[in-house]
């Protein structure tokens, strides 16, 4: 199995209870991640459960996620995973089996100092390869844009 795995971290001022409830509503995503992703399926009821699922599809290509919550733990740690064809069209075509995690871990050094860390992991089978384009979006710089809006975002709201 070929895993690639990316982390980046970010130190903000706001509390960790701010910073956990912000990220951790896939709705805003659509105002963070870079390329804005459409948003469906997220439950009326926030914050959510373990267990709960979503969709997020790219805003250009006909690729969609289906995302479902494994650790909620407020206000440290969140997790969700998708299994199975990672990023096929919504007919289910396209894509590729595997399995991908976004771990979110928020850490306080210092008492007027949040660390914000996120880290995606892909594993992919060896006879179902990775399409370049996925190394796009594993890249640092894919991520560091994520965070950077998170704080203006998160500026906005103050």
């Amino acid at each position: 199995m070929g895993i690639v795995t990316t982390s980046s971290e970010t130190a903000f001022s706001q509390s960790a209870e701010t910073i956990y409830d912000f990220v951790t509503n896939p709705v805003n995503w659509a105002r963070t991640y870079p390329g804005g992703p459409r948003i469906t399926g997220v439950p009326a009821t926030l914050p959510l459960q373990v267990g709960d699922t979503w969709q997020e599809a790219h805003p250009t290509e006909d690729r969609v996620f289906t995302w479902q919550l494994a650790i909620a733990t407020r206000p440290r740690m969140w997790v969700f995973t998708s299994v199975g064809r990672l990023g096929a069209d919504y007919a289910g075509n396209g894509g590729f089996e595997g399995r991908m995690t976004v771990e979110y871990h928020f850490s306080m050094p210092d008492p007027a100092v949040t660390l914000f860390t996120r880290t995606m992991t892909i594993e992919a089978y060896r006879d179902a390869p990775m399409a370049d384009g996925f190394f796009r979006i594993v890249n640092p710089s894919h991520i560091d844009a994520y965070h950077a809006a998170v704080a203006r975002e998160l500026g906005a709201l103050s």
